[in-house]
């Protein structure tokens, strides 16, 4: 099966544990990851399968360990046409830039060449006090996707 690159962005934590928690569910399905917790373009593949996972910080923005590898797409444009990606977002619906970060980065992947498979997830926090939850069954059916 295939490795999965997975990609965090966290201010609090909570999107690191949402990804390491799909990746022992992605194992456990008989596929490979790795794991890299707000890596530099240096860092990914540049082909093959990332899921990335975000929460959102401020207004809308990336968490400060994920907004250097915007900096750098957005610089650098590299060809991301032999990328294919899921996503996840962790927001609070009490704010208008619900999920913004997720969405911005999704938009700079496309942009570059990257493909998304299956629906973007968007947890809400006031919905799921625990965002592995909601997580884990959508990494189930992205899954079958691959």
């Amino acid at each position: 099966m295939s490795t999965i690159t997975l990609i965090s962005g966290s201010t609090m934590g909570s999107a690191e544990y949402v990804a390491e928690h799909m990746a022992e569910i992605l194992e456990n399905s008989g596929f490979s990851t790795t794991m890299l917790h707000g890596p530099s373009l240096d860092d990914l593949p540049l082909k093959g399968l990332w899921l990335v996972v975000t929460s959102t910080h401020g207004a809308g923005d990336l968490p400060e360990n994920l907004q250097p590898l915007a900096d750098e797409l957005t610089q650098q444009r590299p060809d991301l046409s032999n990328v294919t990606f899921g996503s996840i977002g962790i927001g609070d619906s009490e704010y208008d830039t619900f999920c913004g970060a997720i969405r911005s980065l999704e938009c700079l992947l496309v942009d570059l060449g990257a493909k998304r498979i299956g629906d973007r997830l968007e947890i809400d926090i006031q919905q799921h006090e625990i965002p592995e939850d909601p997580a884990e069954e959508w990494v189930k059916e992205w899954s079958k996707l691959l």
